[in-house]
């Protein structure tokens, strides 16, 4: 598919302002689930996250979209929202090039909103404003697009206004990813730049990464060499994640997937690396991640001073 007819893009929230919830109903509407497949935090699928009501792992599924006659294809990165996840969610920017900001209605701009908004701002991505959970009685959109135009310099006349709950307005949301959010740049015919923005272990696969071709082509069977540990591999699974793992031919510039190459050990893959051709490799990474940053700090003293 041209990268003109492909967008890559992220939800950004505060915790509990929706995202997860707008992340369902975008899933429903461009039909990557059934509604008998349907559960709520459809992208959440580690235990800890269905039971705590939070994301914490970013998470990535491929849609397909038909706009004016014409197929898109939608890859929707979803993020944490809480501030114990900022890296995750600065892992997930790097790999597109929009994002949805959701607002809640009733609370307005919090302090995650705001540093959402600028890692996304950082990044260089095209910022979709959203003020969500209109449908609820205290509910205040009006009062919400002006913090979002005085707290974050964005138009609070050109903010959607959605319901992600019932469903409201998020159809026009679809339209205006196609319209208002850019393609990625083609680079299909220079050496191959994949980048890892995360992975996980599989007990029969080995270690799958979730990956965005910058540059070139990935095929199945191809030899890769990751550019930050010079280790080489030959791609044995290859596809794209819609949401369940669908296995492909190749993924080129600008597509979002996964690749397994019989990696044993989650070692030897590093968070942020280059994937590229063994044999016509790029000559530069692409910029990976700067190291997280801790949040959560404590120390520890004794009852007594003289224990």
């Amino acid at each position: 598919m041209s990268t003109q007819h492909i967008r890559n893009f992220s939800i950004i929230a505060h915790i509990d302002h929706g995202k997860s919830t707008l992340a369902d109903r975008i899933l429903q509407i461009g039909g990557a689930v059934s509604d008998r497949d349907f559960k709520e935090q459809f992208l959440d699928d580690m235990d800890i996250e269905r039971e705590r009501g939070i994301t914490i792992k970013a998470s990535a599924v491929t849609l397909s979209y038909t706009y004016e006659g014409t197929e898109y294809m939608l890859n929707l990165i979803d993020t944490p929202g809480h501030v114990d996840f900022h890296y995750e969610v600065s892992r997930a920017l790097a790999a597109c090039e929009g994002a949805l900001l959701v607002v809640d209605a009733s609370q307005g701009v919090e302090a995650q909103t705001v540093a959402n908004a600028h890692l996304a701002v950082t990044a260089g991505l095209e910022i979709i404003p959203v003020i969500n959970k209109i449908d609820l009685p205290i509910a205040d959109p009006e009062e919400t697009a002006r913090q979002i135009e005085h707290v974050l310099g964005m138009r609070g006349n050109e903010c959607f206004r959605v319901s992600a709950k019932t469903g409201l307005g998020v159809r026009e949301l679809f339209d205006a990813i196609i319209t208002l959010l850019p393609p990625p740049p083609d680079r299909t015919e220079e050496p191959t730049a994949a980048l890892i923005f995360d992975s996980l272990f599989d007990s029969y696969r080995g270690v799958i990464c979730y990956i965005r071709v910058f540059a070139g082509r990935l095929r199945l069977n191809q030899k890769i060499r990751m550019m930050g540990t010079g280790l080489t591999y030959r791609i044995t699974e290859i596809g794209k994640l819609t949401p369940k793992m669908s296995p492909g031919e190749e993924l080129s510039s600008g597509e979002v997937g996964y690749v397994a190459a019989s990696i044993r050990d989650l070692h030897e893959v590093t968070i942020g690396d280059t994937i590229t051709d063994a044999d016509r490799p790029a000559e530069n990474a692409l910029p990976g991640y700067e190291p997280p940053r801790q949040m959560v700090f404590s120390d520890f003293y004794t009852g007594q001073q003289r224990d």
